[in-house]
C-alpha cells in the first residue's frame, strides 16, 4: 500500500493587505523565468534589478530604499508617456504580481479604458466623505484617485488606526495605464487568506484581532510546486487570436434603388 505523501502546516492570513509582503520570489522569479525579465548579477548589493525583454520596463526591488521598496519603470512609447509605480516592503506580493502578471500577458492591451474603483466597489468597499477614494470593510486601507495642477496619482495606504504610521503605500503616478492600477485593487479586494511564514516577525498585525490567522495541513508536494506551477501557468499565456475577417459580401445582382 503506498505511503501517505508527507505533510506541511502552512499559515493562512486575511485580510491580505495586514499579511505582510510574502515571499518576493513570487513576483521575481515569474517575471526571470517564465517573462523572460533579464537581471544583473551584483551580490554585493541587496537589490534586484530586473529588464523586460524590449528594455522598456525595469523592476528594482531595494529593501534599503526607504519605505518602498519596489519600484517599476516604464519607458515612453508611441502615444504613451513614461509611467512608474512604487509599493512599500509590506506590499502584499499578489497584489504587485497582478500588476506584472497583467503587464506581461499578451492578451493585456494597455489602452484598455478600466475603472480601477470597480473592483473595490463590487467587493462592498465604501466612499471616502469629501474625497475622490474608497475605504475598504474595515477601515485599514484608503485608495484614492489624487489630481492636482501638476500630477495625478492613485495612491493606497495601509494603516491600523487613523493616526498610526502607514503599514504600506503603492503608488500609481501619472500615465500609468488603468488596467494595470485595476488589476492591482482586484487583487487588494479579493478575500482569499493568503500563505505567510514566520508571522510574528512578518505579520504587522500578528497578535491582534484585526487578522483572521488559520493553519492548514497541505501535500509538502503542492507546497513546494506552487512557485513553479505559478511560473509555468505564466509561461504558456498566449496572445488573444486575432478576430478572424469577415469576407466581404457580394455585391448585390441588379441596381440599387437610390432615395
Amino acid at each position: 500500500m503506498p505511503g501517505t505523501p508527507d505533510m506541511v502546516n502552512v499559515n493562512f492570513v486575511a485580510p491580505r493587505h495586514l499579511a505582510g509582503g510574502g515571499d518576493p520570489g513570487w513576483v521575481t522569479v515569474p517575471l526571470h523565468r517564465a517573462c523572460g525579465w533579464s537581471h544583473g548579477n551584483d551580490p554585493l548589493m541587496p537589490r534586484v534589478l530586473l529588464s523586460s525583454p524590449d528594455q522598456t520596463a525595469l523592476l528594482r526591488l531595494e529593501p534599503a530604499n526607504g519605505l518602498q521598496w519596489w519600484a517599476l519603470h516604464h519607458t515612453a512609447e508611441q502615444g504613451r508617456p513614461a509611467w512608474s509605480v512604487s509599493f512599500g516592503g509590506q506590499t502584499p506580493v499578489e497584489t504587485i504580481a497582478a500588476v506584472t502578471d497583467a503587464l506581461t500577458d499578451p492578451a493585456t492591451s494597455l489602452a484598455t479604458d478600466t475603472d480601477p474603483y470597480e473592483p473595490l466597489l463590487d467587493a462592498g468597499w465604501r466612499p471616502v466623505r469629501g474625497a475622490d477614494g474608497l475605504f475598504s470593510p474595515d477601515g485599514k486601507v484608503r485608495v484614492e484617485h489624487i489630481v492636482t495642477g501638476a500630477s495625478d496619482v492613485w495612491l493606497a495606504t495601509t494603516a491600523l488606526g487613523p493616526s498610526q504610521r502607514p503599514l504600506w503605500q503603492a503608488m500609481f503616478r501619472q500615465h500609468t495605464p488603468p488596467v494595470l492600477i485595476a488589476a492591482f485593487t482586484r487583487a487588494l479586494a479579493d478575500t482569499s487568506p493568503v500563505p505567510r511564514q514566520y508571522l510574528s516577525l512578518t505579520v504587522p498585525a500578528y497578535g491582534t484581532r484585526l487578522i483572521t490567522h488559520t493553519q492548514r495541513e497541505l501535500p509538502a508536494e503542492q507546497v513546494a510546486s506552487a512557485l513553479e506551477n505559478r511560473v509555468r501557468a505564466l509561461a504558456e499565456r498566449r496572445p488573444s487570436p486575432p478576430t478572424p475577417l469577415r469576407p466581404p459580401k457580394p455585391p448585390p445582382a441588379g441596381p440599387r434603388r437610390l432615395r
